[in-house]
């Protein structure tokens, strides 16, 4: 904590549109407790550094490559909590642990249903349509060494039409990832 604020990093990852990043640091940008103090991307030039740019937030280029995992705990260094927005890789064990308890990810399904490996984006909602779920959803996890299988801190769920096409799910879905990432952080960051 500096200056009385709680520093919060943001990591990208190199495929999604920074969607979740912004309506976080937006509704973190609201706040007098809480700062943006990095929003951390593998390269330079994905929207959602254009973005985090165009917020005015502090952007740190980690390419992935050698001695990634060391370059990424650099990065990381000054934050007092961590949030995963569209990172698809495993995080590294030695960051999870200078940031025990301190790593969070929003994924776009009802863990532990369709999570792990390769359950991201679009193939998630593809998933949720195909099983017939008539229910879906975002979860709010710790992150572990393994893919989607920290503990939950919040969930936020929506109904699934037998006519709602993946896309639908996803608008669905994304609306309240919006939403939950920040209310779960916020709780967290109060205590």
């Amino acid at each position: 904590m500096a200056n009385g604020k709680t520093r919060i990093a943001i990591v990208v990852g190199g495929k999604g549109r920074g969607s979740n990043m912004r309506a976080l640091a937006e509704r973190i940008a609201e706040t007098q407790d809480l700062e943006v103090v990095a929003v951390v991307a593998p390269k330079a030039d994905i929207p959602a550094v254009e973005t985090a740019s165009s917020l005015n937030l502090p952007v740190r280029v980690v390419p992935v490559g050698d001695d990634y995992h060391s370059r990424l705990a650099e990065a990381l260094a000054d934050a007092d909590w961590i949030c995963l927005a569209g990172y698809l890789r495993l995080f590294p064990t030695s960051v999870l642990e200078a940031h025990a308890g301190r790593v969070l990810n929003i994924h776009p399904a009802l863990l532990p249903k369709f999570g792990g490996k390769g359950m991201f984006g679009m193939h998630v909602h593809e998933a949720v349509v195909a099983a017939g779920e008539r229910e879906s959803g975002c979860t709010v996890h710790f992150v572990t060494e393994h893919y989607d299988e920290g503990a939950v801190i919040a969930q936020a769920r929506c109904e699934v039409l037998p006519s709602d096409s993946a896309e639908k799910v996803a608008a669905k879905v994304l609306k309240l990832e919006h939403e939950t990432y920040f209310a779960a952080l916020r709780r967290l960051t109060q205590g």
